[in-house]
């Protein structure tokens, strides 16, 4: 019985590949064996898609089944693999077809019960379907509307694979959506529902303004000059003083992100799950707050660590507020210096 492939994505921080998916079923004992550098929850996938197969009403084959995930040098995670395993496997025994099978890109989780789950990070992996020269690709319906954000992708929405079964064979799946061509921030979804525009809003995790500034005028003309010049911000002052208010109100002067900029945004918080299903897009600068209790001592090595995004010598697409900075030696300053010296980004200066 000759292989099936099907496509599906891996992650490597925010940077996703094609990874392609190979089902061969041959004689031997009942088994299953993944090779492809998978880790402990794609290693679980065994189990999750033969219940899966077998109680979407669908044979599983007893036979020896070897699925290799390529490339083999390229680690593996999560359960992104899942619903393109299966379709490969019942590709390979005859089950769906395997023309319309090999063209598509899969990404999904799949229950015991067959059902089609949603994973984290679909815009990138979406995003590389496109550049790799895919146009189709099979998501959960909770991954529709953030996988329809990237342009030129046609975006097929399923809740179970019965539905990805059906489709395979000639059948429509649960919806389609299509990105329109009317700008970045607005998506349209296409189909037996109808059409349903999405319009992200702002981030409303913090909300500042100049009415949550009354008498710090210094704060205000420091903020907007650091809007306009694209400059770093750094405010010393006593714990009660709103800091973060003043974080939120540089987010309200920078400018909106552009399309290339949103998506690359969105992207992050898509890995992070944090994602609004209906709203996906950010299209504003986001304002990231951390907090940095001084009651734990610290190392000097954790100290030339502050838990914040990592600085970037690209222009500034966000606001980081640190509401409190831990004390350490001067000396652990001068490392965390000389780290934004060698990014070739502006060091604000610990004071």
């Amino acid at each position: 019985m000759p292989s099936a492939r099907t496509h599906t994505a891996a992650l490597t921080g925010i940077d996703a590949h094609v990874v392609t998916v190979e089902a061969d079923i041959t004689n031997g004992l009942p088994g299953m064996i993944l090779t492809g550098l998978p880790d402990t929850a794609l290693r679980e996938a065994r189990d999750r898609i033969r219940a899966a197969i077998i109680n979407s009403g669908h044979d599983w084959p007893q036979q020896r089944i070897t699925v290799s995930l390529s490339p083999a040098w390229l680690p593996k995670r999560g359960s992104w693999s899942d619903l393109g395993i299966a379709v490969s496997v019942l590709a390979a025994a005859d089950a769906v077809p395997r023309e319309p099978a090999a063209r598509v890109m899969f990404l999904g989780e799949l229950g015991l019960d067959g059902r089609l789950r949603p994973v984290r990070g679909v815009l990138p992996a979406v995003a590389e379907a496109v550049k790799a020269g895919f146009s189709t690709v099979v998501v959960a319906s909770e991954n529709t509307a953030e996988a329809a954000l990237v342009p030129g992708m046609t975006v097929m929405s399923a809740g179970t694979l019965t539905q990805v079964i059906e489709w395979l064979r000639g059948g429509d799946p649960a919806g389609r959506a299509v990105l329109d061509d009317s700008g970045p921030g607005t998506a349209v979804l296409s189909g037996p529902a109808g059409t349903t525009g999405v319009t992200v809003p702002a981030d409303p995790g913090l909300s500042g303004g100049q009415a949550y500034l009354s008498g710090q005028p210094e704060a205000l003309r420091a903020a907007e000059i650091c809007a306009a010049g694209g400059h770093h911000l750094s405010l010393l002052s006593p714990p009660g003083t709103p800091a973060a208010a003043v974080a939120a109100h540089l987010q309200e002067l920078l400018p909106g992100l552009d399309q290339e900029a949103a998506l690359e945004a969105t992207a992050i918080y898509s890995l992070a799950g944090t994602l609004h299903p209906d709203d996906p897009l950010i299209t504003r600068p986001p304002v990231v707050a951390r907090t940095t209790p001084p009651a734990r001592r610290r190392s000097s090595a954790e100290a030339a660590r502050p838990s914040a995004p990592a600085p970037s010598p690209w222009p500034i697409t966000g606001c980081c507020s640190w509401t409190r900075l831990p004390s350490s030696r001067g000396t652990c300053w001068m490392r965390y210096a000389s780290r934004w010296n060698r990014a070739r980004s502006p060091w604000p200066g610990p004071g």
